[in-house]
């Protein structure tokens, strides 16, 4: 039996130091592992238990890890794992399918083909946001991986009314916003972590697919999975978001990271024993 075990990274697995969500007493805060170093600095952490369970999660052969992020190629492969190395990773949001670090061509021309088809171009979405982006609040302007759009902004002076009026703009010409963080995303309603998720699933001949998530972004993934968890903070968690087969955690920062790794090696086992 293959069990596939697909997760979204940042905020979920991984966090950034405004992430972590440390509210207990510096003497017992858990010990962090750096897992990512952007520009000579540390930038992404597990706990050292988490990294532990992950370790031991890959080390399974009936365990297929499939990195799963809205991440570029680029930005993803700074990430330093514990444990086997990802034969598959799913980045740019289900845009790009690396096969042991390599972009898989013929997924990346499914993937055009369908855009062309069924949402406004890129270029379009890209003029909108750099036209109505308050310069008050607009930090960076990005395209990623030529899929889709996002900004960096300053959170707090970013009116509410104004994502409203671009969500109804987007959903228009078949894209879909998504705030993370200080990061506001325009991806193309088909490009997807779920259609990458069931191409890894046939290529794996996996029998079942655990998922982990957080964001908006994430809800097609979970609900593409067997069983799936999100941790207690994220645009998931604000908005009450839920399924059938979605465990709801209350743990929030980087401690939901550890308890989502250990969900999955529970999982995992359970699969395996019943398997045997």
């Amino acid at each position: 039996m293959t069990v596939l075990v697909a997760s979204d990274l940042d905020r979920t697995l991984i966090y950034s130091t405004a992430a972590l969500g440390l509210t207990m007493p510096d003497p017992v805060a858990p010990r962090l592992l750096c897992v990512e170093v952007h520009e000579s600095k540390p930038l992404s952490y597990m706990t050292e238990t988490a990294a532990g369970l992950l370790a031991e999660l890959t080390a399974d052969p009936s365990v297929v890890f499939v990195p799963t992020t809205t991440r570029t190629r680029k930005q993803y492969q700074r990430i330093r794992f514990p444990g086997r190395p990802a034969a598959y990773a799913i980045c740019a949001n289900g845009g790009q399918l690396l096969v042991d670090g390599v972009p898989d061509r013929d997924w990346r021309r499914q993937v055009a083909a369908r855009l062309a088809r069924e949402c406004a171009p890129l270029e379009e979405v890209h003029q909108h946001l750099l036209s109505v982006a308050d310069p008050a609040w607009l930090r960076k302007t990005r395209v990623a991986e030529d899929l889709f759009a996002y900004l960096v902004v300053e959170r707090a002076l970013v009116p509410d009314e104004w994502l409203k009026a671009l969500t109804e703009w987007s959903e228009g010409r078949g894209w879909t916003v998504s705030l993370q963080g200080r990061k506001i995303y325009a991806v193309p309603r088909p490009l997807t972590k779920s259609a990458a998720l069931h191409e890894v699933a046939r290529r794996t001949g996996a029998s079942t697919t655990l998922a982990a998530g957080d964001s908006l972004l994430d809800a097609d993934l979970l609900l593409a999975a067997d069983a799936g968890w999100r941790p207690g903070h994220g645009e998931l968690a604000d908005a009450a978001w839920t399924a059938p087969s979605v465990t709801a955690l209350t743990t929030a920062g980087v401690l939901a990271g550890e308890e989502i790794l250990r969900a999955f090696t529970r999982e995992a086992a359970r699969l395996g024993r019943l398997g045997a």
